[in-house]
């Protein structure tokens, strides 16, 4: 996590390599910052826990911790839910709804759950062999004769 705000320490090439008091308060701040972003995303209880040992649910809320440490305007999320049981899926879509709404962060997703996409975005766009064959909201996508027969069949 304290990788990921590097972006925003502001430390010159000096107070790196003198380890100046200044950067012990701006580390010390940034490793505030992430564990505020830890909290934020609800997995702060594993904080001191090598990432690779964190269960697969826990290791995806950490990929989009790391990637709010950078301050984005914009979240490009690539099948966040991929591995996941539903209740996880849930609970992770649950968090990005709230990055969105609650932090203002908009939500680029690329998701192939159906429920977690319906539930979730207010406009989606379906792409078929790398074409688009629909763009509107939940209702308009889901009754779109084109969806229906590209990922029902007939």
């Amino acid at each position: 996590m304290v990788i990921g705000r590097h972006l925003h320490m502001g430390m010159g090439f000096f107070e790196q390599l003198f380890r100046a008091t200044a950067m012990d308060e701006k580390i010390s701040g940034v490793e505030e910052r992430a564990l505020g972003l830890l909290e934020l995303i609800g997995i702060e209880n594993v904080k001191d826990e090598p990432a690779g040992s964190l269960p697969h649910g826990y290791q995806r809320s950490l990929n989009i911790a790391i990637a709010l440490a950078t301050e984005p305007k914009l979240l490009l999320l690539d099948e966040p839910t991929t591995g996941m049981n539903p209740v996880e899926t849930d609970k992770l879509m649950e968090k990005i709804k709230m990055l969105r709404d609650e932090q203002g962060i908009a939500i680029f997703l690329v998701e192939h759950d159906m429920k977690a996409v319906m539930n979730n975005c207010d406009k989606i766009t379906v792409m078929s062999f790398g074409v688009k064959i629909a763009e509107g909201s939940p209702e308009e996508v889901s009754s779109n004769e084109e969806v229906i027969e590209a990922y029902l069949g007939r």
